[in-house]
Order: structure tokens, then C-alpha cells, then sequence
């Protein structure tokens, strides 16, 4: 991308057909299960901002999606998450492979939690 998209339509335009899919299909599962999120740009990827605190974020690769839910959100889910590879931070969710949107959904509606906690 030549310039740094600033809104996650901006983000998601500049990937593959394929590949824009499987991110909105990853955004509208997060849009559902914390529906009062804001969406913003951070570290260069989509994020969901709950307080002006990131929730969780989310990114296009050439073979995956990585799904970043803080290290709090990796340690709860670890058991469920080990069917992927791990990345920095993230899950990563293979191009090839179905999306698991109900462990997302899972994932996003722990981190409310713990944001509405903490």
C-alpha cells in the first residue's frame, strides 16, 4: 500500500478479493459480539477500541489472518488456540483453512469482560 490507510474499508481494499472476505467476515464478527466498540487504525491494522481502549485487533497476510486479542486473551483461549500457528501477539488463521468465528466471537466477548472490569 503507497499510503497508510487511515478507516478499516481503507485497510481491507488494498488485499486480494479472497482475502477482503475473510477480513469483513472476521470485522462483522467482531462488530456482533462487542457491537459498541469503535473501529480505529492502531499499529498499522484494524482495531476494536472499547474506552478508547484497545479490544482487540486484526490483520490481512499473503497466507493468514492474524487475530490479536492481548496476551490475556491468547492465555485464556490457549487450549482452543493451539490448533494454530502463533505469531507475536496473535493466532494465526491459515487462508486455507475455515475461519473459526465462533471462537472469535468467544475470544472478543472475554476481552469486554476484562475491559469492563478493569
Amino acid at each position: 500500500m503507497a499510503t497508510k490507510p487511515t478507516t478499516i474499508d481503507e485497510y481491507i481494499a488494498g488485499f486480494p478479493k479472497d482475502v477482503q472476505e475473510r477480513l469483513q467476515q472476521v470485522r462483522a464478527t467482531i462488530r456482533k459480539a462487542a457491537p459498541k466498540a469503535e473501529e480505529a487504525i492502531s499499529y498499522g491494522i484494524p482495531t476494536f477500541k472499547i474506552n478508547g481502549k484497545n479490544l482487540v485487533h486484526f490483520g490481512g497476510f499473503k497466507n493468514h489472518v492474524g487475530f490479536y486479542p492481548t496476551p490475556s486473551g491468547l492465555t485464556a483461549f490457549e487450549k482452543e488456540l493451539s490448533a494454530y500457528q502463533a505469531g507475536k501477539g496473535s493466532a494465526q488463521f491459515p487462508h486455507d483453512e475455515k475461519l473459526p468465528l465462533s471462537l472469535i466471537t468467544k475470544i472478543v466477548k472475554f476481552r469486554l469482560e476484562e475491559s469492563a472490569g478493569g
